[in-house]
């Protein structure tokens, strides 16, 4: 076992209230999605004055498969009026798991393995909501290795 890897941990998270765009993608449709509602969200939102608290996230209703119900966003420090394609949502409060993954996004498959097997070594029982925290925001120029993606996921 890799002893330098980040331990999961059982958190209270607050719900944080956030601006989305909701989809129900194909998972080869995945990175355009993100791309589109990365670029779109911010000019929206700051054209509500209402600014944008941290960064990007993706919040799945349900693991994913062939397609993935989520939203992607940012957290906002109000909430935003509805807009085309652009909500108010929010990003659940409550007991969560929770694992930095370090390094490219491909690997992180590998890290909600890690995170499911913790949970259910601890004795608890997942929920169905779960998001990733980008909390490096990717660059073309940078190396993937140091890319920490936050992984959250709802304990009931």
């Amino acid at each position: 076992m890799d002893t330098s890897a980040p331990e999961p941990t059982l958190v209270e998270a607050e719900e944080v209230i956030t601006a989305v765009i909701r989809g129900v993608v194909d998972m080869t449709a995945l990175a355009a999605f993100f791309d589109s509602t990365f670029t779109r969200l911010p000019a929206v939102v700051a054209g509500q004055g209402v600014a944008i608290t941290g960064p990007a996230f993706a919040l799945y209703h349900g693991a994913p498969g062939a397609t993935a119900d989520l939203e992607a966003g940012f957290p906002t420090a109000a909430a935003v009026e509805t807009d085309d394609d652009v909500v108010a949502s929010r990003l659940p409060g409550g007991r969560v798991a929770r694992l930095v993954h370090e390094g490219s996004f491909d690997q992180l498959g590998s890290s909600w393995g890690r995170l499911r097997e913790w949970i259910a070594a601890e004795g608890l029982a997942p929920g169905d909501d779960l998001w990733e925290v980008y909390v490096t925001e990717p660059s073309p120029d940078m190396d993937p290795a140091d890319l920490r993606t936050e992984l959250n996921w709802t304990i009931v």
